[in-house]
């Protein structure tokens, strides 16, 4: 299995949705698609929340006709469908009338198909930085969206801002024949996870591996490699996946945002998921994929 195949198992990483970067500045396409009968809006709420159906394992579409002129005017464009069927995000104080559901973004990753968690995952991640950036960071005079809701540009001192994604590497730490993990605090004293933590300026993927790891577990890393990736929108992250190998098993005392760190031999997390002793992270998370392709493994 390569990098893009283990990708797109995880949640939010298989929308298969093409973003029309040209229809973006197009005000005329723009505004007519917003009218048109066929276009989809996707419904975002306070709290991370989103518009779904009643059984709340998809997103509830609206139509043109269930919005009002400004509503649709202030819509941002998401992209089009492969049948050219466009789609838009939409932000709503409150829910709408009629059938349907607020849902949280887990919650649709964990019943919804790749193509609506994924535009659930877009949408929510652009609706917060729409809510972030409505001040230039600049001069501070109140910005205007635009650019199909994907610019926010100052009027006072021309500065433009794009949505950003916070770049954070998530890693399955190796020695020998065992993982790893740590338990935040608050979490369950079964649960367990990878370790992980955000990329700073000027810094590598691999070196915010080595620093990461380091820095939660004293642990030194002498070697990395890429697994996978994943959206998550939490408010604006891309979850960057690696395996490393250590040097040895050495722990020193980590910088505490970390409750526990332990290593597993693949028998040990076996034997504690089977009784229940131990859980993992959800099943749509790449911090899930990586330490369950490290128990496949045979060696």
């Amino acid at each position: 299995m390569n990098a893009s195949q283990r990708s797109a198992r995880n949640a939010y990483a298989g929308l298969g949705l093409d973003r029309a970067h040209a229809r973006r500045s197009d005000a005329v396409w723009l505004d007519t698609a917003r009218e048109d009968a066929c276009t989809r809006f996707v419904l975002t709420l306070p709290d991370t929340k989103l518009w779904a159906n009643a059984t709340g394992d998809a997103l509830q579409w609206l139509d043109a006709a269930a919005l009002d002129a400004g509503q649709r005017a202030r819509a941002s464009l998401l992209g089009l469908d492969a049948a050219g069927v466009a789609y838009f995000q939409v932000v709503g104080a409150k829910a709408p009338a009629g059938p349907g559901q607020a849902q949280g973004l887990r919650a649709l990753a964990a019943g919804a198909d790749a193509f609506h968690a994924g535009l659930a995952a877009y949408a929510a991640a652009l609706a917060h930085w729409q809510r972030t950036s409505r001040y230039c960071p600049a001069c501070g005079a109140a910005t205007e969206h635009d650019d199909g809701g994907h610019r926010a540009r100052c009027p006072r001192c021309g500065l433009s801002q794009f949505p950003r994604t916070d770049p954070a590497v998530i890693v399955l730490v190796e020695h020998a024949d065992a993982a790893l993990l740590g338990r935040k605090p608050g979490w369950p004293r079964e649960r367990f996870s990878t370790l992980a933590g955000f990329v700073e300026p000027g810094e590598t993927l691999e070196d915010a591996v080595r620093r990461e790891i380091a820095e939660e577990s004293g642990a030194v890393i002498r070697a990395c490699d890429y697994h996978s990736s994943q959206p998550w929108p939490f408010p604006a992250s891309l979850m960057l996946g690696f395996t490393a190998q250590a040097t040895s098993r050495a722990l020193a005392a980590g910088d505490g945002e970390l409750a526990e760190v332990r290593w597993f031999t693949r028998a040990e997390l076996r034997a504690g998921l089977a009784d229940g002793s131990l859980s993992l992270p959800p099943g749509f998370s790449v911090a899930y994929h990586l330490i369950a392709d490290w128990l496949e493994q045979t060696h």
